[in-house]
């Protein structure tokens, strides 16, 4: 028999997970919706086959019936309010999947509240954009007891996810560091492709002989973000994929990460400079990562917005 799934947190990265989860999960009973605007979690079930989720009022009535429970929230401090409620109630004998891109520091702090109260932990922040996530080929990277990693695995190959980089028996801490170096790697292309692209405008270049030569040399995520900019969907998207907030966040963490261990991740500095950029043009929660583009421009004495 299945176990029961808790779902929470459904922003863009969440409900292309629990479609997949939902259409090849192998489930026998409904995944259980919760996200703090309930509206999302009720649009999302009408989209999905009838009897295949059932949306809660909260977290607590959700508990009450799940033997596993995701959680995929924005930052730090929301993953802890999560887990202040969850605690209240009886968590022992269950799993908890956090898949939160957080600070190490935090995970550890709330793999330990979990598992004094008689339940398990596993960290399991995800690689992939949204398109990603909606298409099932996220990259999960779980951490904590194996016997919990071999718990989540039915749900990640074939399913909400196309591999896996396990660190099995390890602290769970171990997971958030690869994630966030992971993600400063993402941050510094943006960066190189925003400065690229704005200095071949202004230089006579062109976009677009740039964008052919990111095309046969680089290709793949390169090519994504290069469309993003190119096609002005940066400033036109009315939900961003990877927010300015959110991107901050992770700079920050991977920043301290470095700083704890004698080193420094000195590109990160001139990202976060163009993120806070976007945050102030449109909003950190509302300007995406690629708009580090838009703000290469307004340095460049261009307007943020370009004319596509």
């Amino acid at each position: 028999m299945a176990p029961q799934i808790l779902w929470i947190g459904l922003g863009n990265m969440g409900r292309g997970m629990v479609k997949n989860l939902v259409e090849k999960g192998n489930l026998d009973k409904p995944v259980i919706l919760y996200n703090r605007t309930k509206k999302r979690a009720e649009e999302l079930a009408a989209k999905l086959p009838a009897g295949k989720t059932e949306v809660v009022d909260s977290v607590e009535e959700g508990l009450k019936k799940a033997d596993i429970v995701f959680n995929i929230v924005s930052n730090d401090a929301a993953v802890k309010g999560v887990f202040d409620t969850l605690l209240k109630g009886d968590v022992s004998g269950k799993l908890f999947i956090e898949c939160s891109t957080i600070a190490p520091e935090t995970t550890e702090e709330v793999a330990k509240l979990v598992t004094d109260k008689g339940a398990q932990f596993i960290a399991s922040p995800i690689f992939g954009a949204p398109a990603a996530a909606e298409a099932g080929q996220l990259v999960f990277v779980p951490a904590g007891p194996k016997s919990g990693i071999e718990k989540l695995r039915p749900y990640i190959k074939g399913v909400m996810g196309k591999a896996e980089i396990p660190f099995e028996d390890k602290p769970v801490g171990t997971s958030l560091k690869l994630k966030l170096l992971g993600n400063s790697f993402i941050l510094n292309m943006v960066t190189v492709l925003g400065e690229g692209y704005t200095v071949a405008e202004k230089a006579g270049v062109g976009a677009d002989a740039l964008k052919q030569f990111v095309d046969l040399l680089f290709g793949g995520i390169y090519s994504v973000y290069s469309e993003r900019m190119i096609k002005g969907t940066y400033w036109q998207m009315e939900e961003p994929l990877f927010s300015a907030n959110n991107a901050r966040k992770d700079a920050g963490h991977a920043r301290n990460l470095a700083k704890s261990v004698g080193a420094e991740l000195k590109l990160l500095e001139v990202s976060d400079e163009y993120l806070k950029s976007v945050a102030e043009h449109a909003g950190g929660d509302k300007g995406d990562i690629a708009g580090i583009y838009g703000a290469a421009r307004k340095n460049a004495g261009l307007k943020f917005e370009n004319d596509a």
